[in-house]
C-alpha cells in the first residue's frame, strides 16, 4: 500500500475506525478528527487525517491544529513538517521570492528546520501559512545575503549546511536520529553520516530519488527541531 505522502505504510499500523465507519468529508470533520486522533496518541490515524487536510480546504486549520500542539506533542512537530512540504507551501513562497530557482530546493531545507525549530513559538495569531511565509522570507534573505558575501573559512552557513555539520560532529545527534522513525532515519543517516549520493540512497533503499529527497528534508527538519537549543 502506498502512503498519501508517496511513501509505503505499514499494513500492521492500528486503524482507529471500522472500515464501516464513514470518512470525514468537510474540512471541520477533518479537523476534528485529526484533534480526535492526537488526542487519543493514534499516530496513523492523525497521519491519514493530515493528509486528507492537505488535499482539501481544510488545510489551514490542520495546520494550526498543529502547530498549537508543537509544545507538547513531538508528533504534532513531525505532521506540521510533512504537510507543509507535501502542500508545497514552502517551496511557493521560496519560489515567488527567488529569481534564481535553482535556489528554491535548498531555500525550502532551510526553512523547513527553522520551522520544525521554532514550531512551537507560533502565537496563534493569524495563519499559519503567514507565519511560514515569514520564515520563509528571513531564509530568503539569508541566501540572498550570502550569495553576495565573499565566500571565507568563517561565512555564515544556513540552517541545512549546519546541520549537516552537527550530523557530522555531534555525538548527541545520534540520540535525535535514533528517536526519528524508520522511514526518515534511514535516509537521513545515509545521507549525512554515511555521505551517500540520492541516488545511492534511492536504490539502496528501493525507493524513488524523489521520495528519498523529501524524507531526508523531513528528517532533517524534525532532527533540528529536538536539537533546537544546540542552534
Amino acid at each position: 500500500m502506498t502512503h498519501p505522502y508517496g511513501e509505503p505504510s505499514s499494513a500492521e499500523d492500528p486503524v482507529p475506525h471500522s472500515a464501516a465507519d464513514p470518512a470525514p468529508h468537510s474540512a471541520s470533520d477533518l479537523v476534528a478528527e485529526l484533534k480526535r486522533a492526537l488526542d487519543a496518541g493514534e499516530d496513523s490515524a492523525a497521519r491519514r487525517f493530515t493528509s486528507q487536510a492537505v488535499e482539501s480546504a481544510g488545510l489551514d486549520a490542520a495546520l494550526a491544529e498543529l502547530a498549537s500542539r508543537a509544545a507538547e506533542n513531538p508528533l504534532a512537530v513531525e505532521l506540521l513538517i510533512e504537510a507543509l512540504d507535501a502542500s508545497c507551501v514552502v517551496r511557493r513562497f521560496a519560489g515567488a521570492a527567488l529569481l534564481d530557482h535553482s535556489a528554491v530546493e535548498d531555500v525550502s531545507q532551510d526553512a523547513l528546520i527553522s520551522i520544525a525549530s521554532s514550531a512551537a513559538s507560533w502565537d496563534g495569531r493569524g495563519k499559519v501559512t503567514t507565519w511560514v511565509r515569514s520564515i520563509v522570507r528571513r531564509r530568503v534573505t539569508d541566501h540572498l545575503r550570502r550569495r553576495r558575501e565573499t565566500t571565507s573559512l568563517t561565512e555564515e552557513v544556513g540552517p541545512a549546511e549546519r546541520m549537516s555539520s552537527m550530523v557530522a560532529s555531534r555525538a548527541t545527534v545520534q540520540d535525535a536520529l535514533a528517536a526519528l522513525p524508520d522511514l526518515y532515519r534511514d535516509p537521513v543517516t545515509l545521507r549525512d553520516i554515511d555521505g551517500l549520493t540520492y541516488a545511492e540512497i534511492a536504490q539502496r533503499l528501493d525507493r524513488a530519488e524523489g521520495t528519498v529527497k523529501a524524507q531526508i528534508s523531513r528528517g532533517r527538519a524534525m532532527v533540528a527541531a529536538q536539537l533546537s537549543e544546540e542552534f
